[in-house]
């Protein structure tokens, strides 16, 4: 028997050419090939496929339509597979795709889909509940958990996190306090703990401020989604 596969990808181009390249092979059949997440959702439904090869994002938003179904069909249909095609290196993707377990999920870049030996083993993988991600996303999941790692983010405890990330909103103290439900006070006990973690304590008062939201901006997301235990 082959494997059943609804195709969910807006490109026209991009969408006839992976149905090309499938369609030449015996162990697969495409049983759907839409533009857009509504439609895919109803080939699901309807059709029952063994995996869904989709874009990260579709109309109607154009976001991560394709990593919300994946979300979804692991309630609605937990024996579809899904791969998710993207042309974003970007390792957050994988996260949330991976987010309730990697088993029957495949994340590769787009720039893979010409190898159809690739693109196959992606689908047999999911089709059987095994996983395959692209080796560039691994890459980078690991260079993001060693910044992480090295981030005197680290440092700080959830409170003083909560707290960098008013700084870094250009909140005064009296403003943080009244969103974090804080004395000024320990906001201001907060803030001096922040500065002398991150070695900003002999720097002038604005210029902690600054630097300080600057290192929450540019380490905050690889310390929070880098690390094991953090959720997506």
């Amino acid at each position: 028997m082959p494997i059943r596969i609804a195709l969910g990808e807006d490109s026209l181009i991009v969408r006839e050419g992976v149905r090309q390249l499938l369609a030449v092979d015996p162990a697969v059949e495409i049983v759907a090939a839409v533009s857009d997440a509504g439609s895919l959702r109803e080939a699901c439904e309807t059709l029952q496929p063994d995996v869904v090869l989709t874009d990260i994002r579709m109309p109607p938003t154009n976001t991560d339509e394709g990593i919300r179904l994946a979300g979804e069909l692991r309630d609605s249909h937990p024996a579809i597979g899904v791969v998710v095609l993207s042309q974003f290196a970007d390792p957050l993707y994988a996260l949330s795709l991976l987010d309730r377990g990697s088993d029957g999920r495949a994340y590769l870049l787009k720039e893979r889909v010409h190898n159809r030996a690739e693109l196959m083993a992606a689908i047999r993988a999911v089709a059987e509940g095994g996983s395959m991600i692209d080796p560039k996303i691994v890459e980078a999941l690991v260079a993001a958990r060693s910044r992480a790692e090295r981030s005197p983010l680290n440092d700080l405890t959830a409170r003083e996190l909560e707290v960098l990330s008013e700084i870094a909103q250009g909140k005064s103290n009296t403003a943080i306090a009244g969103s974090l439900f804080l004395t000024k006070r320990a906001v201001e006990k907060h803030i001096n703990s922040i500065f002398l973690k991150l070695g900003l304590a002999d720097a002038e008062d604005v210029s902690k401020r600054v630097k300080a939201a600057l290192m929450f901006l540019s380490d905050a997301e690889g310390v929070a989604h880098a690390a094991p235990s953090a959720p997506r």
